[in-house]
């Protein structure tokens, strides 16, 4: 309540109070009436204040507008577990399972025994009648002086069964009976040429002493 307010209140509480002191004094009705009618309640407005002008809002920053929220993804709620069912009496375990090899794999035949190898050396042929050719061919020369003597030599034979090479192992003393010795060999001497595993002819060697005798 606003100061005016309470004044007139308060006037009008000491007009009730004086017209109360009258009537118990014996004052007649008609003065009472008069001074309650000279009495006026003074109502005093008290002015409405003036609305203030509100300050202008601070200008907004400038900045970039928040980004977009994605909503949060929706939870999904798992049904409520099945009851768990108690069983009273546990079963025994069951067996363990027997695991039974596979039969081992059956052994692979036997490989063929290989064939029986070819391979010999070479044979001489027809060995007297050429080794009778070299002494045939005996040397003039040793004839005219009457030398004599026994040539070791070593060939070697070729596929063709002929000696392709001839060298003194065992020399007479005498170059002219060593020399004879070999030429003899690689002109009258023939033989089956020595063979390999499978059988083919292949190069092969002898050694064997040439004896000069004049008779």
């Amino acid at each position: 309540m606003s100061g005016s307010r309470v004044i007139a209140i308060i006037i009008v509480g000491l007009i009730h109070v004086v017209i109360g002191y009258t009537l118990v004094t014996g004052l007649a009705y008609s003065a009472v009436k008069s001074v309650v009618e000279r009495v006026t309640t003074v109502d005093i407005e008290e002015p409405e204040p003036e609305p203030s002008e509100e300050p202008p809002p601070p200008p907004e920053p400038d900045t970039a507008p928040p980004p977009p929220v994605a909503p949060p993804p929706p939870i999904n709620i798992a049904p409520a577990p099945p009851p768990i069912v108690t069983q009273p009496r546990i079963p025994p375990p069951a067996p363990p399972a027997r695991i039974i090899p596979p039969p081992a794999p059956a052994a692979p035949p036997p490989a063929p025994p290989p064939p029986p190898s070819q391979a010999r050396s070479a044979q001489r042929d027809n060995f007297n009648r050429w080794a009778a050719r070299i002494q045939e061919a005996y040397p003039s020369r040793a004839i005219r002086r009457e030398i004599e003597g026994n040539v070791g030599v070593a060939v070697t034979i070729n596929a063709d069964g002929r000696v392709s090479s001839c060298r003194v192992t065992s020399s007479s003393g005498e170059s002219v009976l060593d020399e004879a010795a070999c030429e003899g060999m690689e002109r009258y001497a023939r033989y089956d040429p020595a063979l390999d595993a499978a059988g083919n002819p292949t190069s092969g060697s002898d050694s064997l002493t040439i004896v000069y005798r004049l008779s």
